[in-house]
């Protein structure tokens, strides 16, 4: 699936209730950081919770292959953060995670953040970290909870 930058932002769309199972499916099927429905439910991440971190002051994007939701992304206003960026692992490196992460970080610029954060897992193995680090988050160690907090300006993000 190699396609350019603008055919795969063509392929993102803002997320409502009806994607809810999709989304569970796409979070459950990855490898790094990955989490069961009911390791999800403990954090209180339901399906009956989900639409509702989808509204307001949240916000989420699905990237769609052939009308199958393959990636998402999920960010939070009021609390400053990007909630969770998943995508399937076969579509991996093709580009999904970086473009929602843009589309995401354009969004929480608009509701007029001056800096945001995310975190993840601080095994080292995580390629999440990495990708964060290339993409211009700055890690801020290692929090209470064991996970790895990243932090970005957003005067550096331009969309």
């Amino acid at each position: 699936m190699t396609k350019s930058f603008s055919a795969i932002k063509s392929m993102i769309r803002i997320a409502d209730a009806a994607d809810v199972p999709d989304i569970f499916d796409v979070r459950t099927s990855v490898r790094d950081n990955h989490m069961t429905i009911e390791d999800l439910a403990e954090e209180g991440i339901t399906p009956d919770a989900l639409p509702g971190m989808l509204d307001g002051s949240g916000r989420g994007w699905v990237a769609e292959v052939d009308g199958r939701v393959v990636a998402f992304a999920m960010v939070d206003a009021d609390e400053a953060t990007v909630f969770a960026l998943f995508v399937r692992p076969e579509l991996e490196g093709q580009g999904l995670g970086k473009i929602l992460l843009e589309v995401a970080e354009g969004w929480l610029v608009e509701q007029g953040l001056r800096e945001i954060w995310l975190v993840t897992d601080k095994d080292l193995t995580v390629r999440a970290n990495g990708f964060y680090r290339h993409l211009g988050w700055r890690d801020d160690g290692i929090q209470a909870d064991g996970q790895v907090r990243f932090i970005k300006s957003c005067s550096g993000i331009h969309f």
